[in-house]
């Protein structure tokens, strides 16, 4: 019998190789770990955890301006202090950090910090060591996409955003994703003068399409919108960066930062060298079973490029641990899986959009409600939220809830847990509403729009 140094060895100490670890060695299996950045991965470091709690500083502008509606009088405009705000992340960022590793201590998981990769069968290099291991897995996330246009390195990415010490006074933004939009709002909400530059018609691509129109025109109230657009080059211009769009526009910007998606960072780790398959955009390919076209190389997370989540990262993790070590039996499915966006409106959706219902069903009814929320009606802010139910007609099953609006992704959370136990229509209209509360809307939809 062959004897190597681990039965299970985790590259990558992210969300899904964390959880992937703890389970296999909760199973009994000797399991080992490297991470050659931070513990906890993207989400931790420089994504969920620290964009959503710059959201909530952005969100207290918000506050501040509407509480003198409700009888609040500021003696004194409010300061706010980008480097306090940096200093207080910062420092529950390494707290989180520091959870990380004791739960994979506590878990009894060895930890490599270093870069690691493959260096041949069953064996994987940590510097200028060398382990084996029965069965690796790859769970190295993913990585900023920057577009190789001149100048290119005078703009920064979503993991510089979290370094920034100061404030930039004007700021362009590139991209029309999730973290496109969620940093406008915060940058708008803080107090900068945003640009954000779209190459396409209408932002979030992917959702619904009346999320998105009702997004693209609501974003239009804070930030300066230039869709249809890209940019040529970026040239600095003192101490701002000038950017040439193909219009044949000049602007220039305290700061330039490209959102322009993610991708998987499997480059230098071995993977080709060692028959693993790589799609070609470079995310590892897998089966059913998370396992590479090389027998004993697993992969997960964000680097196989599925759907990239913290929380379907943790349970490909799992799934993968239990089932190779003997845990109890667990499936990923990937349907109705619900997502948020945390920008300004919040938006939130679980479960197919009206196109994709469309091309599933024979007859869709439509359920939409626009409104604004109880709480500008004293405010007078331009702000409205919009909530959107589609229902299989001959099943009355309901198929895609979708929302733009305050308290979307907590509202929707509770919408994904009815989808996956198959509610009808008839269902939520049995339902008694919560008053005054925007997510009664969802069951107070009685009529479907004409389409």
């Amino acid at each position: 019998m062959t004897h190597f140094d681990y039965d299970f060895f985790v590259i990558g100490a992210g969300s899904g190789g964390v959880r992937a670890a703890r389970t296999a060695a909760a199973l009994g299996a000797r399991t080992g770990i490297a991470e050659a950045r931070f513990f906890g991965g993207t989400c931790v470091n420089v994504g969920c955890i620290p964009k959503k709690l710059y959201t909530y500083a952005a969100h207290v502008s918000h506050d501040i301006a509407d509480s003198a509606a409700y009888g609040w009088q500021m003696d004194t405009p409010p300061v706010f202090n980008w480097s306090q705000l940096k200093q207080n992340k910062d420092k529950e960022i390494s707290r989180l950090n520091g959870i990380y590793k004791n739960l994979l201590s506590s878990a009894k998981v060895d930890i490599h910090e270093g870069r690691a990769r493959i260096s041949g069968p069953n064996r994987v290099a940590i510097g200028d060591r060398e382990v084996t291991a029965q069965h690796i897995l790859v769970a190295v996330g993913g990585q900023s996409f920057m577009p190789p246009i001149p100048g290119i390195e005078h703009a920064m990415d979503s993991d510089d955003f979290f370094e920034l010490t100061r404030q930039p006074k004007t700021v362009l933004i590139v991209g029309g994703g999730y973290i496109a939009t969620e940093l406008a709002g915060v940058f708008a909400g803080l107090g900068s003068d945003v640009t954000l530059a779209y190459r396409g018609p209408q932002l979030l691509n992917g959702f619904d399409q009346d999320i998105r129109s009702f997004f693209t025109e609501a974003i239009k109230t804070y930030t300066r919108l230039k869709l249809n657009t890209d940019i040529e080059r970026i040239v600095e211009s003192g101490a701002q960066k000038e950017a040439w769009f193909a219009d044949g526009s000049r602007y220039a910007f305290d700061a330039v930062l490209y959102a322009t998606g993610r991708v998987p960072a499997t480059a230098n780790l071995g993977l080709v060298d060692n028959g693993v398959t790589l799609s070609d955009m470079g995310a590892i390919i897998v089966d059913k079973n998370f396992e590479t076209s090389s027998p004993g190389i697993y992969a997960v997370g964000d680097v196989i490029d599925r759907v990239t989540l913290t929380p379907v990262a943790l349970a490909e993790g799992q799934a993968l641990a239990r089932r190779l070590f003997g845990g109890p039996e667990q499936k990923v499915s990937y349907d109705l899986i619900p997502a948020a966006v945390f920008s300004e409106p919040q938006i939130a959706t679980v479960g197919m959009t009206e196109a994709e219902a469309r091309a599933c069903h024979k007859q869709i009814d439509v359920y939409r409600s626009r409104f604004r929320p109880l709480k500008h009606t004293l405010t007078g802010r331009d702000s409205f939220s919009l909530m959107k139910m589609l229902v299989d007609r001959e099943s009355d099953r309901v198929v895609g809830i979708h929302m733009a609006g305050a308290d979307a992704a907590e509202i929707m959370q509770g919408m994904a847990v009815a989808l996956q136990a198959g509610a009808t229509k008839a269902q939520f209209d049995q339902t008694i509403g919560i008053h005054p509360t925007a997510a009664e809307e969802f069951v107070t939809m009685r009529t479907p729009v004409d389409v």
